[in-house]
């Protein structure tokens, strides 16, 4: 089973606050914390803990943030044979997480603006062996088509995580397998404005037609929302234990329904899979330290049986 990645390495600068301020307004009293970060290599890590055998292409500067990356995938098993080092600054992204475990991101790409067609051409043997491609968008939109075209040439199944979102380019549509939307990026994908007046099921179908595969909208705590074919479905929530910080849910949850697609389950209980991974992972404060093993997934399953 194997999965290849294309995505962002960010250093994640976290603070948790009492509140997030007001334009203007300084808030005192936040706890300090930073870690490794970027959705590609959240991914990454998150499917290889899963029992995965995982490929990374992202981009790092030639800094202490870079080195820290590699250590990490080092550790955590994830190959990065291809990780391109440039003259830029790793990206570092900024995170006020509130006592809710809501989360305020802000990011500096620096060398991520440098990952482009040509090093995802470098790249392609390993999503030609992959069985499945995953690709998020906080890296240039070059080599976002670059990435779901050389999976569609290859044959691989490709997983769009739209995030963060933006309209994408017509050529990407026909590219994408699975699609993986929240209920904020999906009418952002479509173009809509903010009282476009769609429900979450209309989203689907809408984009679904874009795709001809398969949309899934997650939806937090109400679970997610699975168009395929001529169905729409509800996929229940596994119930957190406790919300302590959201910021990694979604990478855990692509990361884990990555790894059930490859494995061969239907589209239905591979989300349903990967909700527990969601569920798991806001529960735990910090992103890498919320990633879930096979075994603390496998206990979950088994006490909600």
């Amino acid at each position: 089973m194997k999965i290849a990645v294309v995505g962002s390495y960010g250093a994640g600068l976290t603070m948790r606050v009492p509140k997030a301020p007001a334009a203007g307004e300084t808030v005192s009293g936040g706890l300090f914390d930073s870690g490794a970060g970027g959705k590609g290599s959240n991914q990454a890590v998150g499917a290889a803990r899963l029992g995965a055998e995982v490929a990374l292409l992202t981009a790092v500067g030639d800094d202490e943030f870079g080195r820290s990356a590699h250590e990490l995938w080092r550790r955590e098993g994830v190959s990065a044979a291809h990780v391109v080092t440039s003259g830029a600054p790793t990206m570092v992204g900024f995170i006020l997480v509130e006592p809710s475990g809501e989360n305020r991101i802000a990011i500096a790409p620096g060398a991520l603006d440098e990952l482009d067609a040509d090093a995802v051409d470098a790249f392609r043997a390993e999503i030609a062996s992959a069985d499945v491609l995953v690709v998020s968008m906080e890296i240039p939109e070059e080599a976002v088509v670059a990435a779901l075209r050389a999976g569609r040439e290859s044959r691989t199944r490709t997983l769009l995580n739209p995030a963060p979102a933006r309209p994408l380019p017509d050529a990407c549509w026909p590219l994408i397998d699975v699609l993986t939307p929240n209920q904020t990026e999906a009418p952002v994908l479509l173009g809509l404005d903010e009282g476009h007046g769609l429900g979450d099921e209309e989203l689907a179908r809408a984009l679904q037609q874009r795709t001809g595969g398969t949309v899934v909208i997650t939806r937090g705590g109400e679970g997610a929302l699975v168009a395929q074919g001529a169905r729409v479905t509800t996929v229940p929530p596994h119930p957190a234990r406790t919300v302590v910080d959201t910021t990694g849910a979604g990478d855990s949850f692509t990361a884990a329904l990555a790894v059930a697609l490859a494995e061969g389950r239907p589209v239905d209980r591979a989300v349903g899979f990967a909700a527990v991974a969601g569920s798991h992972t806001v529960s735990i404060a910090g992103v890498i330290p919320a990633l879930p093993t096979r075994a603390q997934l496998n206990a979950l399953i088994g006490s909600a049986s």
